[in-house]
């Protein structure tokens, strides 16, 4: 369960298992509170991913282009 400690400055303290992680208030809904009980997903953009590994992989053949 993750719950809401505080907000210190632009974050979030967010309680988990008795420990604490700091995350920034802008992913949280604007009507967010201490105490509150938040669910947070995580996922994998594997289109974006790809993108990015394309990119990278441009430019490193451009750098190392005879």
């Amino acid at each position: 369960m993750l719950i809401i400690d505080r907000f210190e400055g632009q974050y979030a303290i967010i309680e988990l298992n008795r420990r604490t992680f700091h995350i920034p208030k802008i992913l949280l809904p604007r009507d967010a509170r201490p105490g509150d009980v938040v669910n947070i997903e995580i996922t994998v953009d594997k289109e974006a991913t790809e993108n990015r590994k394309k990119t990278i992989n441009k430019l490193a053949d451009k750098l190392f282009e005879e």
